[in-house]
């Protein structure tokens, strides 16, 4: 523990040897080089400061610029989906819409079918019934044929005893406005007007004659009694003369 000096005054003071501090060796602690050391330690930790301050700044503006990037990368890609979905709807209502189209075409198209399948039914139905008709018709013009044939051979050999009987019995033959009819008109059957007419139109499409329609009105089973006759003999006169009785039989009646 070192040790405390009083002084004392100056006029008891007396001149003192070489202190003990002057006798001590002299110690260098190097304060300058320690000084210069912290003064480039503190140079080189400012510097990395600065350098980690400018690293930090440059980072968050780069954060900032990919955030911001980032955010417009969302908002485009947001505006795509939009974009897309929109896209998306239109395409499903035009496929609804197609797909509704279809459906009513496939309804079009089956009503069409039915109705052309039944229109070939009825064409084939037609096309039977006029060949059956056709094939009547045929039938018919033979018949006919065949019956005028052979009327005409008849008639070429009874031309005279038909115009004998036409003036005998006050008769008449005209066309019935049919080819297979003829009307025969009487006169001179009614005693109280001799041109009073009476007729009757005869029906020659099939082998037995028929009488359609007369004048007056005779009753169907004695026109019947007389046809039967003249289909069994066959002979023209006959009915011609039945049917003058049946005519003037009427008109007295």
């Amino acid at each position: 523990m070192a040790s405390v000096f009083e002084p004392r005054s100056s006029t008891n003071r007396q001149p003192l040897g070489p202190s003990m501090a002057d006798t001590l060796p002299s110690i260098d602690f190097g304060f300058d080089e320690l000084r210069d050391r912290m003064a480039k330690f503190t140079a080189k930790f400012d510097a990395f400061i600065e350098q980690g301050r400018k690293r930090v700044l440059e980072e968050r503006n780069q954060f900032r610029m990919n955030v911001a990037e980032l955010q417009e990368d969302q908002r485009m890609k947001k505006k795509d989906i939009e974009i897309l979905q929109l896209k998306t709807n239109t395409h499903q209502q035009t496929i609804a819409k197609e797909a509704a189209e279809t459906r009513e075409m496939q309804t079009s198209i089956a009503t069409l079918q039915s109705q052309y399948d039944s229109q070939v039914s009825v064409r084939d139905s037609l096309k039977a019934q006029i060949a059956a008709t056709q094939r009547e018709i045929d039938a018919k013009l033979a018949a006919q044929a065949a019956h005028a044939k052979k009327v005409e051979a008849q008639s070429r050999f009874n031309v005279p005893e038909l115009d004998f009987w036409v003036t005998t019995l006050c008769l008449r033959i005209e066309g019935a406005g049919q080819t297979d009819r003829l009307k025969f008109v009487y006169t001179h059957v009614d005693e109280k007007d001799w041109e009073r007419e009476a007729w009757f139109e005869l029906c020659t499409d099939s082998r037995d004659y028929d009488v359609k329609h007369c004048r007056p009105k005779l009753e169907r089973e004695r026109v019947e009694k007389v046809l039967e006759r003249v289909n069994e003999n066959r002979e023209l006169v006959g009915l011609l003369k039945g049917m003058r009785e049946l005519f003037v039989e009427a008109m007295k009646a």
